[in-house]
């Protein structure tokens, strides 16, 4: 195996790295990465269970632990982290005659692909997600969902803005940028949490999905409107119609797709004979998905999300359900604990002076954030005996998404170091209080909520 990756026999690592060394250094540091990634997860998940939180709270515990804000062991480029900070690449170095040029090297393209295999599980979790989900439960809520996802947008963008603009003397861009940050909802993280908790299928959880996927679509049309406004100073309004139709016309498109494609997904199927003749041809299709959404400006998940309704519909869907779900446990904590790596908590540190403006800003943003949301529960009407403190919690979490926001913000220069810190603070928080208060808000519920699909 060493002579086959062209590594030189005696102490392949030790020697100095040459451009053909780095690719087998790349591969090392990536393999290494997992193991901490995996260990982060499981440790994390395992204590989390035993508490009685939902384990994928345990995950991004985890890591917070092994990233930027502990242990330094997984830490990226997008953070504002160099190879001088990774523990990781100080090891390879110490046991290797690496140039500070290559280990820089090797650091990005660690750092590439395991965010690539953590945008790859974020991507599966949807699929998965989307087989999960009923979509005629899904078009049963859709009123409901839309609703909650344009006061979920609506409501904390202008308390946001308008409150950073009287209150704290903010100027109008850097207030839009930090108003549209909250209107973000992290469908991966809730949509986990409900799967782990048994309410997926329930009323509520199928009106937080439908809200979320719907919020995401909105959320990326406030991107590009407000990356647009910071760029130009002028909002791009072909491009924001473009989104919309766009968006709109997936959506639909790929429900009307399921319609005639469930026979021919399952003849297919049918054919093969070989490994996989059942799980290949769904993640051919599911990957297929989401990059046509990626094409179109949209979000992947989104692309993989509609692959789950469109083959959930399928008479192979409980077979597909339990072939898909060992994949997901490879590759889907990869994401968890990336997002919990990137979380600076430094920013949490009164005793920097830098941080104290920026620490009274994100108690401002974190009010509007959670109140934001939880309003959303009460936009749903027509269900009396509905869980709206539930349906609100869900829809808190701002994660992945939310550092989206603010990585933009920060590139473009649009936002100044307290209101950017302000925002990772306001992501971080929301991110890790939704999973125990989602769970706490289904406990507290006069009675279980029965599932939708019975």
């Amino acid at each position: 195996m060493l002579h086959d990756l062209n590594i030189p026999q005696s102490f392949p690592i030790f020697a100095t790295a040459t451009e053909a060394e780095k690719a087998p250094l790349v591969l090392t540091s990536v393999l290494l990465s997992l193991v901490i990634v995996y260990i982060a997860s499981k440790l994390g998940g395992e204590l989390s269970k035993r508490l009685d939180l939902p384990p994928v709270l345990g995950e991004l515990i985890g890591g917070v632990i092994v990233g930027t804000s502990a242990l330094n062991l997984l830490v990226f480029p997008e953070s504002g982290a160099t190879a001088s900070d990774s523990l990781l690449m100080t090891f390879l170095q110490s046991i290797s005659d690496l140039s500070p040029e290559s280990v820089t090297s090797i650091f990005a393209s660690q750092s590439e692909v395991v965010s690539v295999l953590a945008e790859l599980g974020v991507i599966i979790l949807l699929f998965e997600i989307g087989l999960e989900s009923e979509l005629r439960e899904l078009q049963s809520v859709g009123y409901q969902a839309a609703v909650v996802a344009v006061v979920g947008v609506v409501a904390p963008f202008a308390a946001g803005t308008l409150g950073l603009m009287y209150f704290f003397g903010v100027s109008a861009i850097p207030a839009i940028f930090a108003g549209a940050a909250l209107t973000a909802t992290s469908i991966g993280i809730t949509s986990k949490v409900l799967s782990e908790i048994g309410h997926l299928k329930s009323k509520e959880g199928q009106i937080i999905v439908g809200a979320a996927v719907i919020d995401d679509v909105l959320g990326i049309i406030v991107l590009a409107v407000v990356a647009s406004l910071a760029k130009t100073g002028e909002i791009d309004i072909l491009n924001v119609v473009y989104l919309i139709i766009s968006a709109t016309a997936f959506l639909l498109g790929s429900i009307l797709l399921g319609k005639f494609f469930n026979k021919s997904f399952v003849s297919i199927a049918d054919i093969l004979q070989t490994r996989g003749q059942l799980v290949i041809p769904a993640f051919t299709f599911a990957f297929l998905m989401a990059f046509l959404a990626n094409a179109i400006h949209l979000e992947a998940i989104l692309g993989a999300f509609a692959a789950g309704l469109v083959l959930d519909e399928t008479d192979k869907r409980k077979e597909l359900d339990k072939q898909v779900v060992p994949i997901a446990d490879i590759l889907v904590p990869i994401f968890f604990v990336s997002v919990g790596a990137k979380a600076d908590l430094g920013v949490l540190n009164p005793a920097v002076p830098a941080n104290r403006e920026g620490l009274i800003i994100a108690t401002f943003l974190i009010v509007v954030a959670i109140i934001g949301k939880i309003i959303t529960g009460w936009a749903v009407i027509g269900q009396p005996q509905i869980n709206r403190l539930a349906i609100g919690v869900g829809m808190i979490p701002r994660g992945e998404v939310g550092l989206v926001f603010a990585g933009i913000g920060s590139a473009s220069g649009v936002l100044d170091k307290p209101l950017e810190a302000a925002i990772i603070i306001m992501v971080i928080i929301t991110t890790f209080i939704a999973p125990p208060f989602l769970r706490l808000a289904f406990k507290q519920s006069a009675q279980p909520a029965k599932s939708s699909v019975e």
